[in-house]
């Protein structure tokens, strides 16, 4: 192991950080997705720090492939943008850089200071010391150059992975009252790692558990969202249900007296998640609504047999939205989710009924596809023929002059 020294006021050198090499940290570079290194390879020749941060490090030491990757750089936005042609800039106070590809989409963050900027907005950018001090947890905190191998711990996370625990980064005492959503994802970490939460994250989960309260509709839709299409839904909610925080979350479904019968339909789900990340071509468009089907299932009450259908749908759909409040998430998804539960009690939906138009999937995220290359090859090898006056039945056809016609008679 390594140490990596900084110069203090004095001049005397301080320990920041431990580096991790290959044979000490036991990282599969297999894993690695090569354009993440190639951005990094890229960032790095421009003269910037850059680094794989996040869930991607903490999955990799785990030895699972991480669904995304995401990148830390001492290179400010404006900069990543000119370096990459399909860089694109997002945010207002901190602004992110999305690296936009055919199937996925690479997040670039430049490091943060810890401040909230004041009259100069640069002063939110710093060092990457600084940055890794303002992570929420210690398993989220590691820094991995893909390009030589070496991970950088400045939080003591590595010890934390061995003893196999949750630990905050950030004070406790004001961590939640921060970002109450901060204590969903304890839970969530705990949970897809096999970890404990820490005795003193709990206690502060206790005590700050009504901040929820104040988080807006849409990162709880977010959140649980990822919940939903993490594959580990069932054992999740479990968990806040039993640390008393799923009433923020989803107040008509935690009070349900038979939860054990929203697991059971929650791993049925989750059986489905995992088999699709298991092959992304099988992606299926419909699948958040199934999510929400699968949330809400042992909860609705069908519709009376003999209900017209377009009445029973109208029933249904504000069954499910009354369920799933204060989430708020398209109505696209909650029509394929009353379509379902509608198809259980086999009702067939008109299909005037569907009115909410198909979202645009971000790539990358469940429920995306991504066209087969050779379909998409042979799509713009034939609407390039087309636009070249090929073959096609909408081609316009060339109008004859009166000569032609007497000269082919001739």
């Amino acid at each position: 192991m390594l140490i990596r020294y900084k110069k203090g006021k004095d001049g005397t050198n301080i320990p920041v950080a431990e580096i991790y090499t290959s044979k000490e940290h036991g990282i599969d570079s297999k894993m690695i997705d090569l354009d993440a290194v190639w951005a990094i390879r890229k960032l790095k020749q421009s003269g910037a720090e850059a680094y794989i941060v996040g869930g991607a490090v903490r999955d990799l030491l785990l030895g699972r492939k991480p669904k995304d990757f995401d990148i830390a750089t001492s290179a400010t936005p404006r900069q990543v943008q000119k370096l990459f042609w399909n860089g694109r800039i997002i945010g207002k106070r901190f602004k992110l850089v999305h690296l936009v590809f055919k199937d996925k989409i690479l997040e670039v963050s430049t490091f943060r200071s810890g401040e909230d900027g004041g009259e100069d907005p640069t002063d939110i950018y710093g060092t990457i010391d600084q940055d890794a001090k303002r992570r929420d947890y210690t398993v989220n905190a590691l820094y991995y150059d893909p390009t030589d191998g070496m991970l950088y711990d400045f939080n003591k996370s590595m010890l934390d992975f061995k003893r196999r625990r949750i630990r905050s980064v950030l004070p406790l005492t004001s961590s939640f009252i921060e970002d109450p959503v901060r204590m969903i994802r304890a839970i969530k970490y705990s949970v897809t790692t096999g970890f404990a939460l820490q005795f003193d994250v709990k206690r502060a989960m206790k005590r700050h558990a009504t901040e929820l309260a104040k988080v807006s509709s849409s990162r709880l839709t977010e959140e649980v969202t990822k919940i939903l299409s993490s594959g580990d839904s069932a054992a999740i909610f479990n968990e806040l249900y039993r640390h008393k925080l799923l009433v923020y979350l989803l107040p008509c479904v935690s009070v349900f007296p038979r939860m054990q019968e929203i697991y059971d339909s929650l791993t049925v789900l989750d059986e489905k998640v995992s088999a699709m990340k298991q092959s992304p071509e099988s992606a299926d468009d419909g699948i958040k609504g199934e999510m929400f089907a699968s949330l809400v299932r042992p909860i609705v009450n069908q519709a009376p047999t003999g209900m017209p259908p377009e009445d029973a749908f109208k029933e249904m759909y504000s069954q499910v939205k009354t369920l799933i409040s204060p989430m708020t998430p398209p109505n696209y998804d909650v029509e394929k989710a009353t379509v379902l539960l509608l198809a259980d009690a086999d009702i067939s939906v008109p299909k005037n009924c569907l009115k909410a138009r198909r979202p645009i999937r971000q790539p990358g995220t469940m429920g995306f596809k991504v066209r087969h290359p050779k379909r998409q090859r042979k799509a713009q090898q034939s609407s390039s023929h087309q636009g070249k006056g090929g073959s096609g039945k909408n081609r316009r056809r060339k109008p004859r002059r009166k000569g032609d016609k007497e000269q082919t008679a001739g």
